[in-house]
Parts: structure tokens; C-alpha cells; sequence
């Protein structure tokens, strides 16, 4: 319990890191079909602070160019040929701890949100969602924010208690941040990058509607999901 008063007393560097939403939003599309492609490109062109940096129709093309281009955000379906979206979420974030990927598809399955986040997603959004929807979406992803869409948070979280709703290694990295150590802490302890802590930080926050990582560990200890 010392470490987690210590860990509650540590209110600031607990907060999650929220980048501004820049003035202007670059965008990579990764769909298979050009229909959906063009739809979406149409959608996004009446938000104006919003620009289509390219399009890719596979999850290999996908990592490519977003590895050239370094949009703020991929907007990435999931079921495409070769490389399907999530495999291609994973060795993005892999290769580039900052990338930012938003997954669009016309999935709702629970199982499928819950990978998603696993391979490494900010967001994740249905294809039916209205316009504004999105847009938002796209401005919390690029503002560094995980984002579900609405209309599947019920869906998601009935019948699934918060414990299994977390993985393995973020539920070990909870019980790091409520013992009280900071990212360089965690990284240096996990063998793994900062950025890649930050990622797992955004997940956990996404995962548990908390609002700061004190609040995460609040939830966490009262769920008994960490001691």
C-alpha cells in the first residue's frame, strides 16, 4: 500500500501525455476496395483541416507508405488480402512507436475491438459511423488519444469484466505505474522503448474509461485487477 499512496501522490507524472491536435491532420487510407477508398476520401475532404497524404489497398503497401509519408494518422481496414489490417497495425507500431493507426471496418465483434488494441490501434471505428464521428475519431487518434466508437462500447463491455479486458503485458505495466515507477522506469525495467510504454498507456486508459493513469491504478486496484 506504500507504493500505491506514493504512486497517488504522483499525481502529475501519472497524467497521460495528450498531444494538440495540429492544425492541420495528414491521413493515410488502407482499404482493398477502391469504392470504400473513394467514399471515404470524398467524406473526409468537407473536413478542411484534414488532408489524404495517399492510399493503399494492402497492409504491406500500407506500412510502406506510412513509413515514407509519417501521416498523423492510418486509417486501417482489417480484412484485406496478404497482410490483413492488424498484422499490419503490429509491424507498423513496431517499426514506428509513434505511428498512430485508427482501425475503420464494418466488424463489431468484440473479439476483433479487443485484437485490434492488442496489435497496437488508438481507435478503432465502425464504417457506419456518421461523418462527425469519424472526424472525431481521426482528431483523438492524432491528438495521441485512444477512441472506441460509441456504438460499440456496450457491446464491448457487457458480458466482459475489466480484468480480461486488459492483456497480460498491460496489466503488468498497471502494477509497475501503481508501484510508482515512471515510463523511462517501466521501459528500462520491460527491456522496451518509452513510446511503446506511452502505447500501452493509451490502451489501458482506453480500456478501463479512465481519465489519467491515477485513475487507471484507482480502478485497477478496486477491480482487484492488480494487488
Amino acid at each position: 500500500m506504500r507504493a500505491v499512496r506514493r504512486s497517488l501522490n504522483n499525481f502529475h507524472s501519472f497524467r497521460p501525455r495528450i498531444d494538440p491536435v495540429p492544425d492541420e491532420i495528414t491521413a493515410l487510407i488502407v482499404d482493398d476496395h477502391e469504392v470504400v477508398r473513394e467514399g471515404l476520401r470524398l467524406s473526409l475532404s468537407r473536413a478542411p483541416h484534414i488532408r489524404i497524404v495517399g492510399e493503399a489497398s494492402d497492409g504491406a503497401s500500407a506500412i510502406e507508405l506510412a513509413l515514407r509519408r509519417k501521416p498523423d494518422v492510418v486509417i486501417m481496414d482489417v480484412r484485406m488480402p496478404g497482410m490483413d489490417g492488424l498484422e499490419a497495425t503490429r509491424s507498423l507500431t513496431d517499426q514506428s512507436p509513434d505511428a498512430k493507426v485508427l482501425i475503420f471496418t464494418a466488424y463489431s465483434e468484440r473479439s476483433l475491438l479487443s485484437r485490434a488494441f492488442d496489435s497496437g490501434a488508438n481507435g478503432y471505428i465502425l464504417k457506419e459511423a456518421p461523418h462527425q464521428t469519424l472526424v472525431r475519431a481521426i482528431e483523438k487518434v492524432a491528438a495521441g488519444e485512444g477512441y472506441v466508437d460509441p456504438a460499440l462500447m456496450p457491446a464491448f463491455l457487457a458480458g466482459k469484466d475489466q480484468t480480461d479486458m486488459l492483456t497480460a503485458r498491460e496489466r503488468e505495466i498497471l502494477q509497475l505505474l501503481a508501484d510508482g515507477m515512471s515510463n523511462a522506469d517501466v521501459a528500462d525495467k520491460l527491456f522496451i522503448s518509452q513510446e511503446t510504454v506511452k502505447s500501452h498507456v493509451r490502451h489501458i486508459l482506453t480500456k478501463l474509461e479512465a481519465d489519467t493513469r491515477t485513475h487507471a491504478v484507482a480502478i485497477a486496484l478496486r477491480e482487484a485487477i492488480i494487488d
